[in-house]
């Protein structure tokens, strides 16, 4: 195992070996936001995938959104999609409670720490257009690159409901 890795990286590491996951990892120094994190990506394939924490008004109801890096997202339309009061960003507590993770460091790795399953994950369908992901290890000093087929069997692994939507590119 890769040398001085955060007990965070750690995890999801075990995981993706007990799932006989094969990755490809890089390290970088912290990123906090796609832009940053762009200037890494030389050499690396796949789709870069952003992923959103959101919850609903009342915050009985908390969604992970994963979508192609250069899309964004139109809130209101994803509230209209997924029938929701109204949807908006989590606190960084919530981020923490649901998913063990911190403000850039967002990912769907993070569903290794939801045990009670509490997050829906929302996966834009133009990821599977690519034959391999790009996602952060649960912290933003690395990017890890999966095959999507094998994305799809830790999915299955983690046990959440998962809905599929075609989200637009917007401006």
């Amino acid at each position: 195992m890769e040398r001085n890795l955060e007990d965070e990286e750690k995890k999801v590491l075990e995981v993706l070996s007990s799932l006989k996951i094969s990755y490809k990892r890089i390290e970088h120094p912290p990123v906090h936001s796609i832009e940053e994190a762009r200037t890494f990506w030389q050499g690396t394939e796949g789709a870069h995938v952003k992923n959103l924490f959101l919850r609903n008004y009342k915050g009985q109801h908390h969604y992970l959104v994963l979508v192609l890096a250069e899309k964004k997202v139109d809130l209101k339309k994803l509230t209209k999609e997924l029938q929701e009061d109204r949807l908006s960003f989590a606190s960084p507590e919530r981020l923490q409670k649901y998913l063990g993770l911190k403000p850039g460091a967002v990912s769907p790795f993070g569903l290794i720490n939801d045990k009670e399953r509490a997050v829906t994950v929302v996966i834009d369908q133009d990821l599977f257009k690519f034959d391999c992901l790009n996602f952060h290890p649960n912290v933003n000093t690395a990017t890890i690159t999966i095959r999507t087929v094998d994305f799809e069997k830790f999915l299955a692994w983690s046990g959440q409901k998962i809905v599929f939507l075609r989200l637009e590119i917007t401006t």
